[in-house]
């Protein structure tokens, strides 16, 4: 795993082909539209936040072996996970989405600490704009359970760009003029490793079907001024 940390390293980013064997995410796929189906009979598309509570086999993934190899190879062996998502790319919620960074993080509860900013709630969850070194000790694994290529909308990512800290919209602009984009095309059971604050988007896909994406997050240490990571 020695080149995942490296990619990561110089790049922000490494692509897991094959993290998953194809069956794994299949099993993945159908555990997680149960757990959409309990919240909605009809299914739907779009994003499903809360997913270790809503579906334990999401939990028991990231705590996999496969998911923590590369995972620790970048963070070490206190890696943990911290929140799951689902995004679902479909032709009845296709978005896009701009040149952005990761920048807003979990917390158990709201609490006043130097350096945290912007609070709200999503679905009960406290959530804040944490410092900048918070940012950096994490890491992202997008896990796919569709295969993803240049028609499905795929994310996109500028080489690098996680070095460079927190971005305003100016330097966000030039390192769009400066890099040129890198698509993340892989197939069900594939994953993007990468850092919050490397720049990415995504365009609208342009063929029918689902992009199914577990957006992973994982820290290594605690969080500063009495703040708490999720349970």
């Amino acid at each position: 795993m020695d080149w995942v940390k490296e990619a990561v390293r110089e790049e922000g980013y490494a692509l897991l082909p094959g993290l998953l064997p194809s069956e794994e995410a299949e099993r993945l796929r159908d555990a997680v539209e149960r757990a959409r189906a309990s919240l909605s009979p009809g299914g739907g598309s779009g994003s499903l936040r809360n997913l270790f509570r809503l579906c334990p086999e999401v939990r028991e993934t990231a705590l996999s072996a496969a998911v923590r190899t590369p995972v620790e190879a970048v963070l070490g062996p206190g890696a943990f996970p911290v929140r799951a998502i689902l995004f679902d790319k479909t032709p009845e919620a296709n978005w896009k989405v701009g040149w952005h960074q990761d920048l807003v993080i979990p917390v158990r509860q709201q609490a006043e600490a130097p350096g945290f900013s912007g609070w709200s709630r999503k679905e009960g969850v406290a959530h804040c704009h944490p410092p900048p070194a918070v940012l950096e000790g994490m890491l992202t694994l997008r896990l796919h359970l569709d295969d993803c290529g240049p028609e499905n909308g795929p994310l996109r990512v500028l080489p690098g760009s996680h070095a460079a800290g927190k971005l305003e919209p100016a330097d966000i602009r030039a390192w769009k003029a400066r890099v040129p984009p890198a698509a993340c095309l892989l197939p069900a059971g594939g994953a993007v490793l990468m850092r919050p604050l490397l720049l990415h988007a995504s365009s609208a896909m342009t063929a029918p079907g689902h992009r199914r994406v577990v957006h992973l997050e994982f820290a290594a240490g605690a969080l500063p001024g009495g703040l708490e990571w999720p349970g």
